[in-house]
Protein backbone atom coordinates (compact mmCIF):
# COMPACT_ATOMS: atom_id res chain seq x y z
CA UNK A 1 0.00 0.00 0.00
CA UNK A 2 1.18 3.51 -0.88
CA UNK A 3 -0.14 6.59 0.94
CA UNK A 4 0.33 9.90 -0.87
CA UNK A 5 0.16 13.01 1.30
CA UNK A 6 -0.65 16.41 -0.21
CA UNK A 7 -1.85 19.88 0.74
CA UNK A 8 -4.48 20.06 -2.03
CA UNK A 9 -2.21 22.26 -4.16
CA UNK A 10 0.78 19.94 -4.52
CA UNK A 11 2.04 16.46 -3.69
CA UNK A 12 4.32 16.36 -0.63
CA UNK A 13 5.57 12.84 0.18
CA UNK A 14 4.44 9.22 0.17
CA UNK A 15 4.62 6.27 2.55
CA UNK A 16 5.34 2.71 1.36
CA UNK A 17 3.89 0.19 3.80
CA UNK A 18 5.82 -2.72 2.27
CA UNK A 19 9.25 -1.46 3.31
CA UNK A 20 8.04 1.14 5.84
CA UNK A 21 9.73 4.05 4.06
CA UNK A 22 8.79 7.70 3.45
CA UNK A 23 9.95 9.51 0.32
CA UNK A 24 9.46 13.02 -1.01
CA UNK A 25 7.48 13.36 -4.23
CA UNK A 26 9.50 14.20 -7.34
CA UNK A 27 6.35 15.44 -9.10
CA UNK A 28 4.48 18.43 -7.63
CA UNK A 29 1.19 17.93 -9.53
CA UNK A 30 -0.90 15.57 -7.38
CA UNK A 31 -2.64 13.60 -10.12
CA UNK A 32 0.59 13.26 -12.07
CA UNK A 33 2.33 12.00 -8.94
CA UNK A 34 -0.50 9.52 -8.33
CA UNK A 35 -0.21 8.20 -11.90
CA UNK A 36 3.57 7.89 -11.56
CA UNK A 37 3.13 5.90 -8.34
CA UNK A 38 0.56 3.68 -10.06
CA UNK A 39 3.05 2.89 -12.83
CA UNK A 40 5.81 2.28 -10.30
CA UNK A 41 3.62 0.06 -8.08
CA UNK A 42 1.03 -1.36 -10.53
CA UNK A 43 -0.47 -3.99 -8.21
CA UNK A 44 -0.89 -1.98 -5.04
CA UNK A 45 -3.58 0.08 -3.34
CA UNK A 46 -2.96 3.82 -3.58
CA UNK A 47 -4.31 6.08 -0.84
CA UNK A 48 -4.36 9.88 -0.95
CA UNK A 49 -4.63 11.96 2.20
CA UNK A 50 -4.54 15.66 3.00
CA UNK A 51 -1.54 16.29 5.23
CA UNK A 52 -3.69 17.79 8.01
CA UNK A 53 -5.61 14.48 8.21
CA UNK A 54 -2.49 12.33 8.57
CA UNK A 55 -3.28 11.38 12.17
CA UNK A 56 -6.98 10.82 11.36
CA UNK A 57 -6.43 8.27 8.57
CA UNK A 58 -8.02 4.99 9.63
CA UNK A 59 -5.23 2.71 8.40
CA UNK A 60 -6.63 -0.38 10.16
CA UNK A 61 -9.84 -0.16 8.09
CA UNK A 62 -8.29 0.31 4.64
CA UNK A 63 -8.11 -3.37 3.66
CA UNK A 64 -11.73 -3.77 4.80
CA UNK A 65 -12.88 -0.77 2.73
CA UNK A 66 -10.93 -1.61 -0.43
CA UNK A 67 -11.70 -5.32 -0.37
CA UNK A 68 -11.62 -5.77 -4.15
CA UNK A 69 -9.82 -4.02 -7.00
CA UNK A 70 -12.78 -2.16 -8.47
CA UNK A 71 -13.55 -0.06 -5.40
CA UNK A 72 -12.95 3.69 -5.30
CA UNK A 73 -13.77 5.49 -2.07
CA UNK A 74 -13.20 8.91 -0.55
CA UNK A 75 -14.56 11.09 2.22
CA UNK A 76 -15.13 14.83 2.37
CA UNK A 77 -14.64 16.06 5.93
CA UNK A 78 -16.56 19.29 5.31
CA UNK A 79 -19.23 17.64 3.19
CA UNK A 80 -18.38 19.90 0.24
CA UNK A 81 -17.13 18.77 -3.16
CA UNK A 82 -15.43 20.56 -6.03
CA UNK A 83 -18.61 19.98 -8.03
CA UNK A 84 -21.14 22.31 -6.39
CA UNK A 85 -24.57 21.19 -5.18
CA UNK A 86 -26.10 22.91 -8.21
CA UNK A 87 -25.09 19.81 -10.19
CA UNK A 88 -28.54 18.67 -8.97
CA UNK A 89 -30.11 20.95 -11.58
CA UNK A 90 -28.54 18.63 -14.16
CA UNK A 91 -28.46 15.22 -12.48
CA UNK A 92 -31.50 13.79 -10.65
CA UNK A 93 -29.85 10.47 -9.74
CA UNK A 94 -29.51 9.39 -6.11
CA UNK A 95 -25.70 9.49 -6.31
CA UNK A 96 -25.76 13.26 -5.75
CA UNK A 97 -27.53 13.29 -2.39
CA UNK A 98 -24.66 11.87 -0.31
CA UNK A 99 -25.36 10.73 3.25
CA UNK A 100 -22.18 11.42 5.23
CA UNK A 101 -22.74 9.00 8.11
CA UNK A 102 -22.96 5.79 6.02
CA UNK A 103 -21.13 4.14 3.15
CA UNK A 104 -22.98 5.78 0.27
CA UNK A 105 -22.71 5.25 -3.53
CA UNK A 106 -21.55 8.38 -5.35
CA UNK A 107 -19.21 9.62 -8.05
CA UNK A 108 -18.60 12.79 -6.03
CA UNK A 109 -15.02 12.25 -4.86
CA UNK A 110 -12.90 14.25 -2.43
CA UNK A 111 -9.16 14.82 -2.18
CA UNK A 112 -9.41 14.95 1.63
CA UNK A 113 -8.87 11.22 1.92
CA UNK A 114 -9.55 8.31 -0.42
CA UNK A 115 -8.12 5.45 -2.38
CA UNK A 116 -8.10 3.40 -5.55
CA UNK A 117 -6.10 0.47 -6.88
CA UNK A 118 -3.19 1.28 -9.21
CA UNK A 119 -4.61 -0.99 -11.94
CA UNK A 120 -7.57 1.38 -12.31
CA UNK A 121 -5.56 4.61 -12.07
CA UNK A 122 -3.23 3.48 -14.88
CA UNK A 123 -6.27 3.41 -17.18
CA UNK A 124 -6.43 7.21 -16.85
CA UNK A 125 -2.91 8.01 -18.04
CA UNK A 126 -4.29 9.66 -21.19
CA UNK A 127 -7.02 11.34 -19.12
CA UNK A 128 -4.51 13.42 -17.18
CA UNK A 129 -5.15 17.15 -17.38
CA UNK A 130 -2.93 19.35 -15.24
CA UNK A 131 -5.29 22.29 -15.73
CA UNK A 132 -7.93 20.73 -13.51
CA UNK A 133 -7.62 20.29 -9.77
CA UNK A 134 -7.01 16.95 -8.10
CA UNK A 135 -10.61 16.92 -6.86
CA UNK A 136 -11.93 17.39 -10.41
CA UNK A 137 -9.63 14.63 -11.65
CA UNK A 138 -11.01 12.22 -9.02
CA UNK A 139 -14.64 13.11 -9.77
CA UNK A 140 -13.90 12.59 -13.47
CA UNK A 141 -12.55 9.07 -12.83
CA UNK A 142 -15.64 8.10 -10.86
CA UNK A 143 -18.11 9.74 -13.27
CA UNK A 144 -16.60 8.02 -16.30
CA UNK A 145 -16.28 4.54 -14.85
CA UNK A 146 -19.09 4.13 -12.33
CA UNK A 147 -21.31 3.14 -15.25
CA UNK A 148 -18.64 0.67 -16.40
CA UNK A 149 -18.24 -1.29 -13.20
CA UNK A 150 -16.16 0.85 -10.84
CA UNK A 151 -17.79 0.73 -7.39
CA UNK A 152 -17.58 4.23 -5.89
CA UNK A 153 -18.41 5.36 -2.36
CA UNK A 154 -18.35 8.14 0.14
CA UNK A 155 -16.79 6.24 3.04
CA UNK A 156 -16.85 7.76 6.55
CA UNK A 157 -14.73 4.89 7.92
CA UNK A 158 -11.67 6.29 6.11
CA UNK A 159 -11.03 8.59 9.04
CA UNK A 160 -11.38 8.15 12.80
CA UNK A 161 -12.45 11.71 13.60
CA UNK A 162 -15.35 12.97 11.47
CA UNK A 163 -15.65 16.48 12.87
CA UNK A 164 -16.28 19.19 10.30
CA UNK A 165 -13.01 20.83 9.28
CA UNK A 166 -13.72 24.17 7.60
CA UNK A 167 -10.07 24.53 6.59
CA UNK A 168 -10.54 21.70 4.11
CA UNK A 169 -13.39 23.27 2.16
CA UNK A 170 -12.84 23.17 -1.58
CA UNK A 171 -13.19 25.88 -4.19
CA UNK A 172 -16.33 24.83 -6.04
CA UNK A 173 -16.74 27.87 -8.26
CA UNK A 174 -19.28 28.30 -11.03
CA UNK A 175 -16.91 27.77 -13.94
CA UNK A 176 -15.72 24.42 -12.60
CA UNK A 177 -19.35 23.30 -12.44
CA UNK A 178 -20.15 24.45 -15.98
CA UNK A 179 -16.95 22.89 -17.32
CA UNK A 180 -17.73 19.56 -15.62
CA UNK A 181 -21.24 19.53 -17.08
CA UNK A 182 -19.84 20.30 -20.54
CA UNK A 183 -17.34 17.41 -20.23
CA UNK A 184 -19.59 14.69 -18.86
CA UNK A 185 -23.15 15.53 -19.95
CA UNK A 186 -24.86 16.48 -23.20
CA UNK A 187 -24.56 20.12 -24.24
CA UNK A 188 -28.27 20.83 -23.50
CA UNK A 189 -27.56 20.42 -19.78
CA UNK A 190 -25.17 23.37 -19.81
CA UNK A 191 -28.04 25.62 -20.89
CA UNK A 192 -30.46 24.03 -18.41
CA UNK A 193 -27.94 24.66 -15.63
CA UNK A 194 -27.72 28.30 -16.72
CA UNK A 195 -31.53 28.60 -16.84
CA UNK A 196 -32.03 27.00 -13.41
CA UNK A 197 -29.48 29.31 -11.81
CA UNK A 198 -31.47 32.26 -13.15
CA UNK A 199 -34.80 30.82 -11.98
CA UNK A 200 -33.82 29.61 -8.52
CA UNK A 201 -30.60 31.42 -7.57
CA UNK A 202 -31.11 34.80 -9.25
CA UNK A 203 -27.67 34.41 -10.82
CA UNK A 204 -26.68 35.22 -14.38
CA UNK A 205 -23.47 33.23 -14.95
CA UNK A 206 -22.89 34.35 -18.53
CA UNK A 207 -19.09 34.25 -18.29
CA UNK A 208 -19.05 30.70 -16.89
CA UNK A 209 -21.52 29.62 -19.58
CA UNK A 210 -19.48 31.11 -22.43
CA UNK A 211 -16.16 29.81 -21.10
CA UNK A 212 -17.59 26.29 -20.81
CA UNK A 213 -19.00 26.41 -24.35
CA UNK A 214 -15.55 27.27 -25.70
CA UNK A 215 -13.90 24.61 -23.55
CA UNK A 216 -12.46 21.88 -25.80
CA UNK A 217 -12.20 18.43 -24.25
CA UNK A 218 -9.33 16.52 -25.84
CA UNK A 219 -9.23 13.72 -23.28
CA UNK A 220 -9.88 10.14 -24.33
CA UNK A 221 -12.79 8.78 -22.34
CA UNK A 222 -13.10 5.20 -23.63
CA UNK A 223 -12.17 3.42 -20.40
CA UNK A 224 -12.51 -0.39 -20.16
CA UNK A 225 -12.20 -2.19 -16.83
CA UNK A 226 -13.06 -5.70 -18.02
CA UNK A 227 -9.50 -6.98 -17.56
CA UNK A 228 -9.53 -6.17 -13.83
CA UNK A 229 -10.91 -9.16 -11.95
CA UNK A 230 -13.19 -8.67 -8.97
CA UNK A 231 -12.61 -10.98 -6.03
CA UNK A 232 -13.39 -9.70 -2.55
CA UNK A 233 -10.86 -10.57 0.15
CA UNK A 234 -13.58 -10.44 2.81
CA UNK A 235 -14.82 -13.68 4.34
CA UNK A 236 -17.06 -15.57 1.95
CA UNK A 237 -20.60 -16.64 2.81
CA UNK A 238 -20.87 -20.44 2.96
CA UNK A 239 -23.72 -22.03 1.03
CA UNK A 240 -24.92 -23.68 4.21
CA UNK A 241 -25.22 -20.24 5.81
CA UNK A 242 -27.08 -18.76 2.84
CA UNK A 243 -30.64 -18.95 4.19
CA UNK A 244 -32.99 -17.36 1.67
CA UNK A 245 -36.63 -16.44 2.29
CA UNK A 246 -38.55 -15.69 -0.92
CA UNK A 247 -41.13 -12.90 -0.64
CA UNK A 248 -44.03 -12.97 -3.13
CA UNK A 249 -47.18 -10.80 -3.08
CA UNK A 250 -49.85 -12.25 -5.36
CA UNK A 251 -53.23 -11.23 -6.72
CA UNK A 252 -55.31 -13.38 -9.04
CA UNK A 253 -52.47 -15.22 -10.77
CA UNK A 254 -52.89 -18.80 -9.58
CA UNK A 255 -51.25 -20.49 -12.58
CA UNK A 256 -48.33 -18.08 -12.81
CA UNK A 257 -47.57 -18.34 -9.09
CA UNK A 258 -47.55 -22.13 -9.42
CA UNK A 259 -44.88 -21.83 -12.15
CA UNK A 260 -42.77 -19.58 -9.90
CA UNK A 261 -42.95 -22.19 -7.13
CA UNK A 262 -41.95 -24.91 -9.59
CA UNK A 263 -38.92 -22.84 -10.68
CA UNK A 264 -37.96 -22.34 -7.03
CA UNK A 265 -38.30 -26.07 -6.37
CA UNK A 266 -35.74 -26.76 -9.13
CA UNK A 267 -33.08 -24.50 -7.64
CA UNK A 268 -29.66 -26.05 -7.10
CA UNK A 269 -29.47 -23.79 -4.05
CA UNK A 270 -32.91 -24.13 -2.47
CA UNK A 271 -34.60 -21.34 -0.50
CA UNK A 272 -35.51 -22.03 3.12
CA UNK A 273 -39.00 -20.54 2.98
CA UNK A 274 -41.40 -18.96 0.50
CA UNK A 275 -43.58 -16.26 2.05
CA UNK A 276 -46.76 -15.69 0.01
CA UNK A 277 -49.19 -12.88 0.78
CA UNK A 278 -52.33 -13.43 -1.29
CA UNK A 279 -54.75 -10.53 -1.79
CA UNK A 280 -58.41 -10.65 -2.71
CA UNK A 281 -60.60 -7.60 -2.21
CA UNK A 282 -63.87 -9.54 -2.48
CA UNK A 283 -65.52 -9.78 0.94
CA UNK A 284 -65.84 -13.34 2.33
CA UNK A 285 -63.64 -14.71 -0.45
CA UNK A 286 -61.16 -17.51 0.30
CA UNK A 287 -57.90 -18.65 -1.19
CA UNK A 288 -57.92 -20.89 -4.26
CA UNK A 289 -54.21 -21.72 -4.10
CA UNK A 290 -54.91 -25.39 -3.38
CA UNK A 291 -51.43 -26.50 -4.51
CA UNK A 292 -49.75 -24.79 -1.54
CA UNK A 293 -50.49 -27.87 0.58
CA UNK A 294 -48.50 -30.08 -1.82
CA UNK A 295 -45.09 -31.46 -0.94
CA UNK A 296 -42.61 -28.66 -1.64
CA UNK A 297 -38.85 -28.79 -0.87
CA UNK A 298 -39.17 -25.62 1.21
CA UNK A 299 -41.55 -24.27 3.82
CA UNK A 300 -44.47 -22.19 2.54
CA UNK A 301 -45.82 -19.40 4.74
CA UNK A 302 -49.16 -18.30 3.26
CA UNK A 303 -51.19 -15.28 4.37
CA UNK A 304 -54.57 -14.41 2.84
CA UNK A 305 -55.75 -10.80 3.15
CA UNK A 306 -58.67 -8.73 1.84
CA UNK A 307 -56.65 -5.50 1.88
CA UNK A 308 -55.28 -4.84 -1.57
CA UNK A 309 -51.89 -3.32 -2.28
CA UNK A 310 -48.40 -4.68 -2.95
CA UNK A 311 -46.81 -2.33 -0.39
CA UNK A 312 -48.99 -3.66 2.41
CA UNK A 313 -48.45 -7.25 1.24
CA UNK A 314 -44.66 -6.92 1.19
CA UNK A 315 -44.61 -5.29 4.61
CA UNK A 316 -46.65 -8.20 6.03
CA UNK A 317 -44.21 -10.63 4.43
CA UNK A 318 -41.12 -8.80 5.74
CA UNK A 319 -42.37 -9.34 9.30
CA UNK A 320 -42.26 -13.10 8.67
CA UNK A 321 -38.67 -13.22 7.40
CA UNK A 322 -36.41 -15.48 9.45
CA UNK A 323 -33.64 -16.20 6.92
CA UNK A 324 -30.52 -14.06 6.59
CA UNK A 325 -31.37 -13.12 2.97
CA UNK A 326 -34.59 -11.98 1.31
CA UNK A 327 -35.39 -12.69 -2.33
CA UNK A 328 -37.96 -10.13 -3.51
CA UNK A 329 -39.88 -11.77 -6.36
CA UNK A 330 -43.09 -11.34 -8.34
CA UNK A 331 -45.79 -13.91 -9.05
CA UNK A 332 -45.24 -13.70 -12.82
CA UNK A 333 -41.51 -14.32 -13.31
CA UNK A 334 -39.67 -17.33 -14.72
CA UNK A 335 -36.06 -18.39 -14.21
CA UNK A 336 -33.60 -21.26 -14.57
CA UNK A 337 -32.69 -23.73 -11.84
CA UNK A 338 -29.31 -22.15 -11.09
CA UNK A 339 -30.61 -18.61 -10.49
CA UNK A 340 -29.96 -18.49 -6.73
CA UNK A 341 -26.62 -20.24 -7.08
CA UNK A 342 -25.44 -17.67 -9.65
CA UNK A 343 -26.73 -14.82 -7.49
CA UNK A 344 -24.91 -16.30 -4.48
CA UNK A 345 -21.64 -16.36 -6.48
CA UNK A 346 -21.92 -12.64 -7.30
CA UNK A 347 -22.80 -11.80 -3.70
CA UNK A 348 -19.55 -13.45 -2.61
CA UNK A 349 -17.51 -12.02 -5.48
CA UNK A 350 -18.49 -8.42 -4.64
CA UNK A 351 -19.22 -9.02 -0.95
CA UNK A 352 -22.37 -6.97 -1.29
CA UNK A 353 -25.55 -6.92 0.79
CA UNK A 354 -27.99 -6.18 -2.04
CA UNK A 355 -28.20 -7.15 -5.70
CA UNK A 356 -30.83 -6.69 -8.38
CA UNK A 357 -30.98 -9.30 -11.14
CA UNK A 358 -31.78 -8.57 -14.78
CA UNK A 359 -35.53 -9.09 -15.19
CA UNK A 360 -36.70 -8.13 -18.65
CA UNK A 361 -39.80 -8.86 -20.68
CA UNK A 362 -39.82 -10.92 -23.87
CA UNK A 363 -38.12 -9.00 -26.67
CA UNK A 364 -36.27 -6.58 -24.36
CA UNK A 365 -32.49 -6.47 -24.70
CA UNK A 366 -30.13 -6.13 -21.76
CA UNK A 367 -27.93 -3.10 -22.45
CA UNK A 368 -25.52 -3.57 -19.56
CA UNK A 369 -22.67 -6.04 -19.83
CA UNK A 370 -21.02 -5.75 -16.44
CA UNK A 371 -22.18 -5.47 -12.79
CA UNK A 372 -22.56 -1.86 -11.67
CA UNK A 373 -23.97 0.31 -8.92
CA UNK A 374 -27.63 0.96 -9.59
CA UNK A 375 -29.74 3.98 -8.77
CA UNK A 376 -32.89 1.85 -8.60
CA UNK A 377 -34.16 -1.31 -6.96
CA UNK A 378 -36.26 -4.15 -8.33
CA UNK A 379 -38.99 -5.51 -6.08
CA UNK A 380 -39.46 -8.34 -8.57
CA UNK A 381 -35.83 -9.48 -8.79
CA UNK A 382 -33.61 -8.52 -5.85
CA UNK A 383 -31.75 -10.25 -3.03
CA UNK A 384 -31.07 -8.26 0.15
CA UNK A 385 -29.38 -9.22 3.38
CA UNK A 386 -32.12 -9.43 6.00
CA UNK A 387 -30.39 -7.18 8.51
CA UNK A 388 -30.89 -4.33 6.03
CA UNK A 389 -34.16 -5.46 4.44
CA UNK A 390 -35.96 -5.53 7.80
CA UNK A 391 -34.84 -1.98 8.65
CA UNK A 392 -36.89 -0.68 5.72
CA UNK A 393 -40.52 -0.91 4.71
CA UNK A 394 -42.73 -0.06 1.76
CA UNK A 395 -44.33 3.32 2.31
CA UNK A 396 -48.09 3.64 2.12
CA UNK A 397 -47.86 6.85 0.10
CA UNK A 398 -46.72 4.79 -2.90
CA UNK A 399 -49.51 2.21 -2.71
CA UNK A 400 -51.31 1.88 -6.08
CA UNK A 401 -48.95 4.49 -7.51
CA UNK A 402 -45.34 4.82 -8.52
CA UNK A 403 -42.02 4.77 -6.74
CA UNK A 404 -42.40 2.10 -4.03
CA UNK A 405 -39.45 0.10 -5.37
CA UNK A 406 -37.06 3.04 -5.82
CA UNK A 407 -38.18 4.45 -2.46
CA UNK A 408 -37.33 1.13 -0.77
CA UNK A 409 -33.99 1.11 -2.59
CA UNK A 410 -33.28 4.61 -1.30
CA UNK A 411 -34.08 3.50 2.25
CA UNK A 412 -31.49 0.75 1.81
CA UNK A 413 -28.88 3.21 0.53
CA UNK A 414 -29.58 5.63 3.37
CA UNK A 415 -28.92 2.74 5.76
CA UNK A 416 -25.55 2.02 4.13
CA UNK A 417 -26.69 -0.84 1.89
CA UNK A 418 -25.69 -0.33 -1.74
CA UNK A 419 -27.40 -2.23 -4.59
CA UNK A 420 -25.32 -3.82 -7.36
CA UNK A 421 -27.12 -4.55 -10.63
CA UNK A 422 -26.17 -7.95 -12.08
CA UNK A 423 -27.02 -8.13 -15.81
CA UNK A 424 -25.52 -11.61 -16.27
CA UNK A 425 -28.07 -13.36 -14.04
CA UNK A 426 -31.41 -13.27 -15.81
CA UNK A 427 -35.10 -13.67 -15.11
CA UNK A 428 -38.08 -13.32 -17.46
CA UNK A 429 -40.88 -10.95 -16.45
CA UNK A 430 -44.12 -12.11 -18.06
CA UNK A 431 -46.16 -9.02 -17.07
CA UNK A 432 -49.17 -11.30 -16.82
CA UNK A 433 -52.66 -9.77 -16.56
CA UNK A 434 -54.48 -9.98 -13.22
CA UNK A 435 -56.91 -12.89 -13.22
CA UNK A 436 -60.25 -13.37 -11.48
CA UNK A 437 -61.32 -9.76 -10.99
CA UNK A 438 -60.18 -6.28 -11.92
CA UNK A 439 -59.45 -3.45 -9.51
CA UNK A 440 -58.86 0.13 -10.50
CA UNK A 441 -57.67 2.44 -7.77
CA UNK A 442 -59.21 5.91 -7.88
CA UNK A 443 -57.26 8.36 -5.70
CA UNK A 444 -59.02 11.32 -4.09
CA UNK A 445 -57.21 13.82 -6.30
CA UNK A 446 -59.05 12.40 -9.32
CA UNK A 447 -61.99 14.53 -8.23
CA UNK A 448 -59.89 17.66 -7.78
CA UNK A 449 -60.61 20.51 -10.19
CA UNK A 450 -56.87 21.13 -10.45
CA UNK A 451 -55.07 18.03 -11.72
CA UNK A 452 -51.83 17.40 -9.80
CA UNK A 453 -48.73 17.24 -11.97
CA UNK A 454 -46.64 15.11 -11.50
CA UNK A 455 -48.47 12.28 -9.77
CA UNK A 456 -48.47 12.88 -5.98
CA UNK A 457 -46.79 9.49 -5.47
CA UNK A 458 -43.88 10.67 -7.63
CA UNK A 459 -43.87 14.02 -5.87
CA UNK A 460 -43.69 12.20 -2.53
CA UNK A 461 -40.55 10.40 -3.68
CA UNK A 462 -39.01 13.66 -4.86
CA UNK A 463 -39.76 15.42 -1.57
CA UNK A 464 -38.11 12.61 0.40
CA UNK A 465 -35.05 11.82 -1.66
CA UNK A 466 -33.99 14.72 -3.90
CA UNK A 467 -31.80 17.65 -2.96
CA UNK A 468 -33.34 21.12 -3.35
CA UNK A 469 -31.45 21.58 -6.61
CA UNK A 470 -32.58 18.20 -7.94
CA UNK A 471 -36.16 18.95 -6.92
CA UNK A 472 -36.29 22.22 -8.83
CA UNK A 473 -34.26 20.84 -11.71
CA UNK A 474 -36.92 18.14 -12.08
CA UNK A 475 -39.59 20.84 -12.02
CA UNK A 476 -37.95 22.75 -14.90
CA UNK A 477 -37.58 19.61 -17.01
CA UNK A 478 -41.21 18.61 -16.37
CA UNK A 479 -42.47 22.05 -17.38
CA UNK A 480 -40.44 21.96 -20.60
CA UNK A 481 -41.33 18.38 -21.59
CA UNK A 482 -45.04 18.70 -20.88
CA UNK A 483 -45.48 21.88 -22.92
CA UNK A 484 -45.81 20.04 -26.25
CA UNK A 485 -48.28 17.52 -24.79
CA UNK A 486 -51.01 19.92 -23.68
CA UNK A 487 -53.41 22.36 -25.28
CA UNK A 488 -52.32 25.69 -23.75
CA UNK A 489 -49.78 27.24 -26.12
CA UNK A 490 -49.49 30.68 -24.54
CA UNK A 491 -46.21 30.27 -22.56
CA UNK A 492 -47.17 32.65 -19.75
CA UNK A 493 -50.61 31.09 -19.31
CA UNK A 494 -49.05 27.62 -19.48
CA UNK A 495 -46.48 28.36 -16.76
CA UNK A 496 -49.16 29.78 -14.47
CA UNK A 497 -51.37 26.76 -15.05
CA UNK A 498 -48.52 24.27 -14.51
CA UNK A 499 -47.55 26.07 -11.30
CA UNK A 500 -51.06 25.37 -10.00
CA UNK A 501 -50.74 21.70 -11.00
CA UNK A 502 -47.31 21.46 -9.34
CA UNK A 503 -48.51 23.08 -6.11
CA UNK A 504 -51.53 20.76 -6.02
CA UNK A 505 -49.23 17.76 -6.43
CA UNK A 506 -47.13 18.96 -3.48
CA UNK A 507 -50.31 19.41 -1.44
CA UNK A 508 -51.51 15.85 -2.03
CA UNK A 509 -48.03 14.36 -1.66
CA UNK A 510 -47.65 15.87 1.80
CA UNK A 511 -51.11 14.63 2.77
CA UNK A 512 -50.42 11.04 1.73
CA UNK A 513 -46.99 11.15 3.37
CA UNK A 514 -48.73 12.21 6.57
CA UNK A 515 -51.28 9.36 6.21
CA UNK A 516 -54.08 11.93 5.94
CA UNK A 517 -55.75 10.19 2.99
Amino acid sequence: MIILYHNRNKALYYYNSKNNTIKNCSEINIQKCLLNLAQQFPKTLLIWCHNTLKDELNIDKLSHIFHHKLIMASYSVSGDYVIAKEIGYVDQHCFINVKKNVTYPTWLMSSDVGGLYAEVIIKFTSHLNKRVSFDEFLCGIAKLTMCKGLICYSEPNLIVNKKNNSKLKVDNNSYKLFRFVKKYYKIKWVFLLFLNQILYNNRLNIISLLKSLFFINNEKIDINLNDIKVSSIKNKVNKTDFKVDVLIPTLGRKEHLYNVLKDLAKQTLLPEKVIIVEQNGVENSTSNLDYLSSDWPFKIDHTFVHQLGACNARNLALKKVTGNWVFFADDDVRFEGDLLEKAFAYINQYNTSSITISCLQNGEIEKNTTPLQWYGFGTNASLVESKYAKKCFFKQEHEFGYGEDTDYGMQLKNNGCDTIYIPNVKMLHLKAPIGGFRFKFKPLWNNDKIIPKPSPTIMAYNLKHLTNQQFYGYKTILFIKFYSKQKIKNPIKYIKNMALNWNKSEYWAKKIMGNEV
